[in-house]
């Protein structure tokens, strides 16, 4: 029985990733950044053969702690970067833990043997830090794809900075190390919704949800959304967690990086599904999945469906 670690593994992602491998006959090791909070992963205990489940402690910047967690298992996801919109310390909160995390990672596995296939959850951010908003020059209606050129700004939010530049430490890695005895591949998911396994009060994503579904604009930017009905891009957990399972099994995507997506969307509209209301524009392809389709075998269900399951 082969054995998976995945980092971030009781997160919004996390727990239908983990799901996926439990229910495929895979050992399953998942890390917690405290064990003793056990309301963030007691979600996962419940699960269909959760007697293959280990839940382990692991700060990814201690090097020592991320040898013992990777050491026996055949394959890594690392989805274990924070998302917060609402920061205090950019550098401690966000780029200190997605970077240095990416690059203490990539310098662990690099050393221990019997790994097989590592696959990092990114994020749209690692191709337009500016996403919402269109990439550079494109306008709303101008689609987007694995061939477009990756487009960052400094001006773009701190997270999305922090996503694409550790992006850039494993592209660079896979470069300066082309006789690796492993695969790296990455997915990089538009705006992750449905619906929490758990019921953390902490899960950026369930709120994002919440903020759209009540139309609450905590800050400026929520409200410059509502108030220019900006499109998103959308794309269901469950979806992102398939696709996942499908990268990490699957042997020659090494260096790939996938983008998942569904159906565009303007806020508004989807602010109206999430009330069981019908939205008034038809949606739009704008990030495109041909290639996640192709190589991965995946679909990816309607939006009206994702919000539905969230409301229910």
């Amino acid at each position: 029985m082969k054995k998976v670690g995945i980092i971030g593994g009781s997160g919004f992602i996390g727990s239908y990733i983990t799901k996926a491998f439990l229910n495929n006959g895979f050992l399953v090791k998942v890390s917690a950044t405290d064990i003793k909070r056990e309301d963030k992963y007691q979600h996962l205990v419940t699960l269909d053969h959760s007697d293959h489940l280990h839940i382990s402690e692991l700060d990814v910047m201690n090097k020592s702690a991320l040898q013992d967690f990777v050491f026996d298992c055949e394959i890594i996801i690392h989805g274990g970067t924070p998302f917060i919109l609402d920061f205090q310390d950019a550098k401690k909160q966000l780029f200190d833990p997605t970077i240095k995390g990416t690059e203490n990672f990539l310098e662990v596995i690099n050393i221990t043997p019997g790994i097989e296939k590592v696959v990092f959850i990114a994020s749209v951010a690692a191709w337009n830090t500016n996403f919402p908003m269109p990439a550079g020059t494109k306008s709303f209606t101008d689609t987007f794809d694995e061939n477009d050129t990756r487009f960052t700004s400094i001006e773009s939010h701190p997270y999305a900075q922090a996503k694409f530049m550790a992006n850039q430490v494993v592209e660079k890695f896979i470069k300066d190390h082309p006789n690796l005895f492993f695969e790296i591949s990455s997915v990089s998911p538009v705006m992750v919704l449905g619906k929490s396994m758990s019921n953390r009060e902490d899960s950026t994503s369930s709120s994002i949800q919440y903020l759209i579904k009540k139309k609450i604009a905590p800050d400026d930017f929520f409200q410059s959304l509502y108030d220019n009905d900006v499109p998103f891009a959308i794309v269901d957990v469950e979806d992102v967690a398939n696709a996942t399972f499908k990268a990490a099994t699957t042997l020659g995507l090494h260096g790939k990086d996938y983008l998942l997506t569904s159906e565009t969307y303007k806020v508004s509209d989807i602010s109206a599904m999430l009330n069981h209301q019908e939205p008034k524009e038809k949606a739009s392809i704008i990030y495109k999945n041909d290639l996640a389709k192709k190589d991965l075998g995946v679909s990816f269900r309607p939006v009206k469906e994702t919000l539905n399951n969230y409301s229910n």
